[in-house]
């Protein structure tokens, strides 16, 4: 069920491309809540509008980064000009909408997505956090300052890219080329309707050097092996791999989480690795001579997880082993404040070096 709430708007709170944010009464009982809206779906709220919000989360206390989500503007309701091709997404709800795809036949792209045979060796990363995006960037363009990198986002947990305001400033500053929104997500500079076209996409039409493939904010988990979102960074690694790219996975790692099952390699890259990939991928590992327990441990993992492979005649990953030498100061360079489950870079240095490690082995060109 949605917790669905009427409100009126006080006043304006703040804004970033596609979203406008404001200060909002309820109406049962005055309390002051910061309501959103996401601009390809609602009419930007004014001060004295009428608002039907979605409370679900804020009833929940879950974490949304404390927002009511704007269903409508009750006094701007209006209808827009419809795109020319025929692609929906949020299918089949309320909230559904129409969106023009590149991959559509009324797409001017339409043929040359179409034509795409082979990535020919491009890299793709695929990460399980929207959080190792900017690492992964930053480990990226340390190699090859100027490169394009586009980023596909992926409808495994927000599906609007608007949300995520590190996506937007990584967006404004160049550092990703373009943003692809793939399946049911919405909102990039380009629409595909799956990650695989999404590839072509960046590939033929955004002349992309590399592709980071990740869901946005969010990631929904259960404890248990087979209940998580990002599961499905198989699937993006096997579509990289059937696509003829260089498929690299940039681990889930923490050396500060508070959840045992996520120190080190977490379960969720395990489950992954192990037990949900028939292709091989390549992955990246901290240089011997520069390992922490923590990154000692991680390696083990990565041992254990390729004899598990290989007693299931499964083929092995391959590991690269790298030094770190100035990730961690290109990860501070970036113009946004990285953070995972809370924990900045300080807090959490594994999770961010392992994102940026898989960004420099993606950039840099593969030994046979």
């Amino acid at each position: 069920m949605i917790a669905q709430e009427t409100g009126t708007v006080l006043e304006y709170r703040d804004a970033w491309p596609g979203v406008c944010r404001v200060w909002a009464a309820l109406d049962s009982d005055g309390t002051r809540v910061s309501a959103l809206a996401y601009l390809d779906m609602v009419a930007a709220p004014a001060v004295g509008d009428r608002l039907l919000l979605n409370t679900n989360a804020l009833r929940k206390s879950l974490g949304t980064g404390g927002d009511a989500f704007i269903i409508v503007n009750l006094d701007a309701c209006e209808c827009g000009e419809l795109p020319a091709g025929h692609m929906m997404k949020a299918r089949y709800t309320p909230q559904q909408m129409m969106v023009d795809a590149i991959d559509d036949p009324a797409s001017p792209a339409h043929e040359a997505i179409d034509a795409v045979e082979s990535l020919d060796g491009m890299s793709v990363i695929v990460a399980g956090l929207h959080s190792a995006v900017g690492p992964i960037a930053a480990g990226f363009h340390a190699v090859r300052p100027g490169a394009r990198l586009v980023y596909v986002h992926t409808d495994w947990a927000a599906l609007p890219v608007a949300y995520s305001r590190a996506n937007a400033r990584l967006r404004e500053e160049g550092i990703l080329s373009a943003t692809i929104s793939a399946g049911q997500s919405f909102g990039g500079d380009a629409e595909a309707v799956s990650v695989p076209s999404a590839l072509a996409a960046a590939r033929a039409h955004f002349e992309a050097d590399a592709v980071i493939v990740a869901q946005g904010p969010g990631n929904l988990g259960t404890g248990t092996r087979w209940g998580f979102g990002s599961i499905a960074v198989a699937d993006a690694l096997h579509a990289a791999a059937a696509m003829g790219a260089r498929a690299i996975c940039a681990p889930r790692v923490s050396e500060a989480d508070p959840r045992s099952r996520h120190v080190g390699l977490s379960h969720h890259s395990r489950t992954v690795l192990e037990r949900m990939l028939f292709a091989g991928v390549e992955l990246p590992s901290l240089s011997p001579s520069e390992r922490s327990d923590i990154d000692r441990g991680i390696a083990e993992s990565y041992a254990h997880m390729n004899s598990v492979r290989a007693a299931r005649r499964l083929p092995a990953h391959r590991i690269t082993a790298m030094s770190g030498e100035g990730l961690e100061n290109a990860v501070r360079a970036l113009p946004i404040r990285v953070s995972t489950m809370g924990r900045g870079l300080e807090e959490d240095r594994a999770s961010f070096l392992y994102s940026a490690l898989a960004g420099r082995l993606a950039a840099e060109v593969p030994t046979v």
